[in-house]
């Protein structure tokens, strides 16, 4: 996956189509990504203890990372690798496609 914790990302598919969030929680094994107010499902929860109120709590489910893409500025851009090299050392850093930038 190209996407990490943290970043801004926009959803281009699904019925969250537009929202843009950062990434809570990735989930390599399944390729799907937990993004901060995207996909948001309503669960109610039971009372743990006797004279306690129960609660309904709101709740971003995983995304598939198909489904949402990389920003940069305002634009959507998809991410790539670049090799750089000092001398021995080699270093692997992310660079947008579209503008050939750091991420």
């Amino acid at each position: 996956m190209k996407i990490k914790k943290g970043d801004n990302v926009i959803v281009i598919a699904g019925k969250d189509k537009g929202k843009t969030g950062t990434i809570e929680q990735t989930f390599p094994k399944t390729e799907q990504v937990r993004i901060d107010g995207v996909n948001v499902k309503t669960k109610h929860q039971k009372n743990k203890r006797t004279r306690s109120a129960g609660q309904i709590l709101q709740i971003s489910t995983p995304v598939h990372v198909s489904n949402v893409s990389l920003m940069e500025g305002k634009k959507a851009v998809r991410a790539g690798y670049k090799v750089e090299t000092d001398g021995d050392t080699k270093t692997k850093v992310r660079i947008s496609r579209a503008t050939g930038k750091k991420i």
